[in-house]
């Protein structure tokens, strides 16, 4: 189960747009967030920051990488605490919510990933006249739905990449639409596909060094695995078959011309199945919008629609969110949505007399439409609960899968394919939750998304499955102990998975990125 090259003056308001950010997720695509990027990597001056402190005590070069190092090694958010650099508050862009959603949506992929192992996570409340838990009723059971999550990447991701082509077709910018869409479409192989081939030939490293083997047994032991077995990479005979298996398991994670299910999963990490689906969804969305770049817009809304049903009715739920997305970020830029509002790009008012009034209805009309929006997002909330082994049997869904129709073979998928655009289509209108998404802990969660996605498996397949089986052996594995020692090993696991996230973000996502643009520089004709 389960996104460059301007100067910040010079970009329009719409560029400036933290969405598209180079710091998170694989849908990453915008020229201000590079500028943004380089101005965090360049706020948190961790390594001159090091070099200061060693050149005052005089150490050795030896002592000075590993000072760096345990430097670098902190995390990002307590940088400024143990450096002699500031903190500085970010300022929020009209869709940085959509950050901290994204954020939040890895954060409970790797919940899922993680539960799973040990719990039967997948049926609904009062399945089969059990499962009367309390963290299976709807709403509560977002906080592990993996399917549920990715619905929204896809949604998300759809927005990102098409928010930016889609304002310069609506002032008819034909020759700034032609570059942004040559540069997306040369840069997304390299930015969805390097981080992870970098992640994945890690884990062939720590199987080399014996990392996976000393977890292998415990991975398949039913005494401490009680539901899913994930698979655990493979160690080869030789570091020659090892390599040669990594390479053509990379050359098939390309995975491109295929429609099976899961059919880009690896066997280095199985839960990258969704990066090769993210790939196709992409150049299928980019060749939709080359298609419509001229049409009229109530024509190409139309079209697109008319698009969706297609696809939809083909059984292809991953590109109805792509195309949904595209469609939320044109109404979006229809309403004004991004643009500062007048009380930020108005001077202050000249103070009135006392018998002049100003009109005082706008606030309050903003209040009953966060209202409305913030309500209306509540049942897209419960269809997103829609529960992952199906809705057969389950009260209230078993009356709600009477309506899924029989070609959609993913029937657990179909309400929370609805729920996913009904809920970011309310949240871009309800000033509410979109505080819940801008608050600093989400950020930093939208900030890691993509390498919180690529860190977790292996995190968990190694040191995760040592640190459980330690509290199982110091809890016992039966009855209630069970649940004690995983609850012990939790506390451990799930912040040590975000470190490990914190790191691969700097050291390898965002340098993947700058990497990626410094190519399209050096290999793009001059003009």
């Amino acid at each position: 189960m389960n996104g460059y090259a301007a100067s910040r003056a010079s970009l329009s308001h719409e560029e400036k747009l933290s969405l598209i950010d180079d710091r998170s997720l694989s849908d990453v695509e915008s020229e201000s967030a590079r500028v943004d990027l380089d101005g965090r990597f360049s706020n948190i001056q961790w390594a001159a920051t090091a070099k200061t402190y060693c050149s005052g005590l005089r150490l050795s070069s030896w002592s000075t990488a590993v000072l760096k190092t345990g430097i670098f090694l902190i995390p990002s958010f307590l940088h400024h605490r143990y450096t002699r650099e500031r903190f500085r508050p970010e300022k929020l862009h009209p869709t940085a919510y959509l950050d901290g959603m994204r954020g939040l949506a890895a954060l409970f992929v790797f919940f899922c990933h993680y539960f799973y192992t040990a719990f039967k996570i997948a049926e609904g409340w009062g399945h089969g006249n059990a499962n009367y838990e309390i963290w299976r009723l709807p709403f509560i059971r977002l906080l592990y739905s993996g399917p549920s999550m990715v619905c929204i990447f896809f949604v998300i991701s759809g927005y990102a990449l098409s928010l930016k082509p889609l304002k310069q077709i609506r002032s008819r910018s034909f020759d700034g639409f032609s570059k942004t869409m040559t540069s997306f479409v040369f840069r997304r192989f390299f930015r969805l596909y390097l981080p992870p081939m970098i992640s994945t030939f890690a884990v062939l490293v720590l199987l080399r060094l014996g990392v996976y083997e000393i977890t292998r047994d415990f991975a398949s032991d039913r005494k401490y695995v009680h539901n899913v077995i994930e698979h655990h990479p493979v160690l080869d005979e030789t570091m020659h078959k090892q390599l040669r298996h990594w390479m053509k398991e990379m050359y098939d994670f390309v995975h491109i011309w295929g429609w099976e299910k899961f059919g880009g999963a690896t066997g280095y990490d199985v839960h990258l199945w969704t990066i090769p689906v993210e790939f196709r969804c992409s150049m299928m969305l980019f060749l939709v919008m080359f298609g419509t770049a001229r049409l009229r817009t109530c024509i190409r809304l139309l079209y697109v629609g008319m698009v969706m049903w297609f696809v939809l009715r083909s059984d292809r739920w991953e590109m109805v969110l792509f195309l949904w997305g595209m469609t939320i970020a044109e109404l979006d830029l229809i309403r004004g949505a991004h643009e500062p509002s007048p009380s930020q790009s108005l001077p202050a008012p000249i103070t009135l007399l006392p018998l002049e009034k100003t009109p005082d209805s706008t606030p309050e009309k903003r209040r009953t439409c966060n209202l409305l929006w913030t309500s209306l997002s509540i049942p897209a909330l419960y269809l997103m609960s829609e529960p992952d082994a199906g809705p057969a049997g389950v009260p209230g869904w078993d009356y709600l899968g009477t309506f899924i129709p029989e070609w959609f073979s993913d029937k657990y998928r179909f309400y929370q394919m609805i729920g996913s655009i009904i809920f970011v289509f309310c949240t871009a209108r309800s000033t509410s939750w979109q505080r819940v998404f801008n608050s600093s802990l989400v950020q930093y969660f939208g900030r890691i998304s993509y390498a919180l996605y690529l860190m977790h498996g292996p995190v968990i397949h190694t040191v995760g499955f040592m640190v459980e089986r330690r509290a199982w052996d110091l809890t016992g594995a039966e009855g209630h102990a069970y649940n004690w020692g995983f609850i012990l090993a939790s506390v451990i696991n799930i912040p040590l998975v975000i470190w490990a996230a914190d790191i691969f973000w700097r050291a390898v996502d965002a340098p993947t990125v700058r990497f990626t643009k410094w190519l399209e520089e050096k290999l793009s004709i001059e003009e």
